[in-house]
């Protein structure tokens, strides 16, 4: 796994040219990079009303690296934490970045202000790579994997809100990067879906209760 922390950046390098689907602000849906970047940024960075698109979008082309998907945190790039799994042969690699300033419960939303987490603006951002070619579908079904390996990590460190249990927070991205390909289907009776699935667990936890530590918060079960 290439990963390169010159901060404010944190490149995912794949290698070569991946089918990539996401929701990152920079080439968000899917997409063709080799690239996935993190860009550290301060809450007094982007103000109400602040074009964070269009300011990366630039921040990217001043690299040379328009055509690269990038996420936007708050957090320190310094605690990225990484998870490589390998089953049957296909090989998954994880990179998280975890902030849960404003962690969020499922189907509940508390104000930014009241929120018991802390103020400002967090984010669980996830650059994942597999090794199997894919098709767009599975892709897609990879999100799935990925997202609820992640809301399983975060429900067994995260913090406890006043709306129960926190699942996510309001800001998460995940990024989800294949070799083009035909394979269809990634769910959790797969090789593949049990390898991106454990990976991600595995970062997200760590990362997770890095940022827990250093907040100086305890999981607190109802």
């Amino acid at each position: 796994m290439n990963v390169t922390l010159k901060a404010p950046w944190l490149m995912f390098d794949l290698g070569a040219p991946h089918r990539i689907i996401s929701w990152a602000v920079a080439n968000p849906g899917l997409t063709d990079a080799s690239r996935i970047l993190w860009r550290e940024v301060r809450n007094a960075d982007l103000p109400e009303g602040f074009d964070a698109d269009a300011w990366l979008a630039r921040e990217l082309a001043v690299r040379g690296e328009s055509d690269a998907v990038a996420m936007l945190t708050s957090r320190s790039l310094a605690a990225y934490r990484t998870a490589s799994v390998t089953v049957d042969g296909i090989r998954a690699d994880c990179v998280v970045t975890a902030g849960l300033s404003n962690a969020e419960r499922i189907g509940t939303r508390l104000p930014p202000a009241d929120a018991e987490s802390g103020a400002g603006w967090g984010t669980i951002n996830i650059g994942l790579r597999l090794s199997c070619g894919l098709n767009d579908a599975a892709l897609i079904e990879a999100v799935s994997i990925s997202a609820e390996a992640r809301t399983a990590a975060i429900m067994e460190t995260g913090p406890m809100l006043a709306t129960g249990q926190a699942t996510g927070t309001g800001t998460d991205c995940i990024a989800i990067a294949a070799p083009a390909g035909t394979g269809r289907h990634v769910g959790l009776h797969t090789a593949a879906g049990e390898a991106l699935g454990r990976a991600t667990h595995d970062a997200v936890r760590a990362a997770t209760l890095a940022w827990m530590e250093a907040a100086g918060r305890h999981q607190q079960m109802p």
